[in-house]
């Protein structure tokens, strides 16, 4: 089944909790997973930001805001357990549990009071399936596919010359070829719209990669792979990367899948993204922190 929503985790948690014992986070995850017969390829879907699992992050909020409600509380670090008040409501058997119920609670009005008085213009998880994190996450992932449009167009407008030193300086900013100025030495003369040479794979030389890059509107095919693996068997090199502003055939992904040598293909939209991730031709408009309290600090044991 789908991942359930974090309002549809609400009623299935206050339950977990109905037997009156502490319960870890932990717990009531691993739970929740067999209550909503979750396979475990569900149970590994990640954020966007790949920092925590979708199914924690959801139950994580459906219990936030049964403690807003004051269903459950907080006995210690992450150990819940239900309230009198969460009891009274499994004895009403309720048929759903989301925000429209919570509100009759003056606990969670004041809550919501105060959480609207400072997000005027923010979208409200309320009106959504989603928690704050998949929001925030999601509008940044909008935010990101777009300057990757932008990135690449300017890619494929740009000169020769100057495609040339962009691809050395991504490169160079993952950690390959040592220095700017080595790799750009390392880098043999431009030419049919792209660059062609070799560089540094370690600040050593100890290996070397050869790297051919095209600024091409059409899809890379076969022939083209073919050719560049021949230029790679002339130099005895055994690593290569061929980069493109456009796309690569199936055909071309399945001639490097069969060869000895490893061969990497750097399509436009993933040369777009590398330049995101190092800082190649962006800039940061503004950072924001992601925080939550630390219940270590306001322990008194």
């Amino acid at each position: 089944m789908a991942i359930p929503d974090y309002q549809t985790c609400m009623l299935p948690l206050l339950k977990f909790y109905a037997d009156g014992k502490e319960h870890s986070f932990r717990e009531a995850i691993e739970a929740l997973a067999k209550d909503f017969h979750l396979s475990d390829e569900e149970r590994r879907e990640m954020l966007p930001s790949g920092q925590q699992e979708v199914f924690d992050n959801r139950i994580g909020w459906a219990r936030t805001y049964l403690k807003k409600a004051a269903l459950i509380e907080t006995t210690k670090r992450a150990v819940n357990k239900i309230t009198q008040r969460g009891l009274d409501v499994l004895k009403n058997k309720p048929g759903k549990i989301d925000v429209s119920y919570l509100a009759q609670f003056q606990e969670f009005q004041d809550f919501r009071t105060l959480r609207h008085s400072r997000t005027e213009e923010t979208p409200d998880v309320e009106t959504s399936s989603n928690t704050p994190e998949e929001l925030l996450e999601r509008a940044y992932q909008k935010l990101r596919e777009d300057l990757a449009v932008d990135m690449l167009q300017r890619l494929k407008a740009c000169s020769p010359s100057f495609f040339e030193r962009l691809v050395v300086e991504v490169i160079v900013k993952m950690g390959y070829g040592g220095t700017r100025k080595d790799a750009g030495k390392a880098v043999g003369k431009s030419g049919d719209g792209g660059i062609d040479g070799i560089i540094k794979e370690d600040k050593l030389g100890l290996d070397a990669i050869y790297i051919q890059a095209k600024r091409w509107e059409n899809t890379v095919g076969r022939p083209e792979i073919q050719k560049f693996i021949g230029a790679l068997a002339q130099q005895r090199a055994k690593k290569g990367i061929f980069i493109t502003t456009s796309s690569f055939s199936a055909e071309a992904e399945d001639c490097v899948s069969r060869i000895e040598a490893k061969v990497i293909l750097i399509d436009g939209e993933t040369l777009a993204q590398l330049m995101i991730d190092n800082n190649v031709g962006v800039s940061t408009v503004c950072t924001y922190e992601i925080k939550k309290a630390d219940s270590d600090y306001f322990s008194e044991e």
